[in-house]
């Protein structure tokens, strides 16, 4: 393997380390935005997280 084979290969598992970063640190927004979200909208009176997820989920075709 020549160097070039090994500058790309340590290039690659950089990149997907931060992408791995970023992909955690949206993943903790949605988290606290949901969070936030739960806990704010009842005080508010805000539909619920329960009637958000009902309303603008999958149809099921009446199953649920």
């Amino acid at each position: 393997m020549s160097w070039l084979g090994i500058v790309v290969i340590i290039l690659g598992l950089y990149l997907a380390f931060k992408l791995v970063g970023v992909v955690l640190k949206l993943a903790m927004w949605v988290l606290v935005v949901v969070g936030a979200y739960w806990f704010l909208a009842p005080l508010l009176g805000w539909p619920e997280l329960a009637e958000l997820v009902y309303v603008l989920g999958p149809d099921t075709n009446g199953v649920l």
